[in-house]
């Protein structure tokens, strides 16, 4: 029986979380903030960094420089209306967006949603783990396999989640001291 669907189900709860994970600004410009915004260009929804050049000039500023000047407005929209919570400013040209020092309330109140990500990730590598332990339990019902397999593989299974968990715990302190040291 191969377990490798489950594994890769796994992989992919902690690389979605490490996306959500690059999205929280810790105080710093963060480029990857803006992944997931789109803008109408020629009636297609595009992604920001197709049509235009996104840098980090300074720690606390991001530059966007569309491609094509007739689209600022555009950009500007879908900054102000993301829940990104900065204002953009341009001079014609340029988009900027100055990210304000993170208060202490704020830093806390931002651990806090890594955590609660994280908890969710947890949960979500847990639920894995149970439909595999449950595919294992009716391949044994089914006589596909023996008892001791079936108890060789739940090990496995089992080994292999709380490697995840403890990947998931790794990555949460990480960006928990990211957030507090900035």
């Amino acid at each position: 029986m191969d377990l490798k669907i489950f594994e890769d189900k796994m992989d992919k709860t902690i690389m979605n979380l490490e996306e959500e994970y690059a999205s929280i600004r810790a105080g710093r410009a963060n480029p990857h903030i803006l992944d997931k915004l789109s803008i109408e260009y020629y009636g297609t929804p595009t992604p920001l960094q197709s049509v235009a050049n996104i840098s980090v000039p300074e720690a606390r500023i991001i530059q966007i420089q569309p491609w094509e000047s007739s689209i600022i407005k555009d950009i500007e929209k879908a900054i102000m209306v993301s829940d990104i919570g900065i204002t953009p400013s341009n001079d014609g040209r340029i988009i900027r967006l100055v990210f304000p020092e993170l208060t202490e309330e704020r830093r806390k109140e931002l651990v806090k949603d890594v955590k609660k990500k994280a908890e969710n990730a947890k949960v979500a590598v847990r639920n894995i783990r149970r439909d595999a332990n449950d595919t294992i339990k009716k391949s044994q019902k089914a006589n596909e396999i023996s008892e001791d397999e079936a108890k060789q593989l739940e090990d496995k299974v089992q080994k292999f989640t709380d490697k995840n968990v403890s990947r998931i715990d790794a990555i949460t302190e990480s960006k928990s001291k990211e957030i507090l040291t900035v």
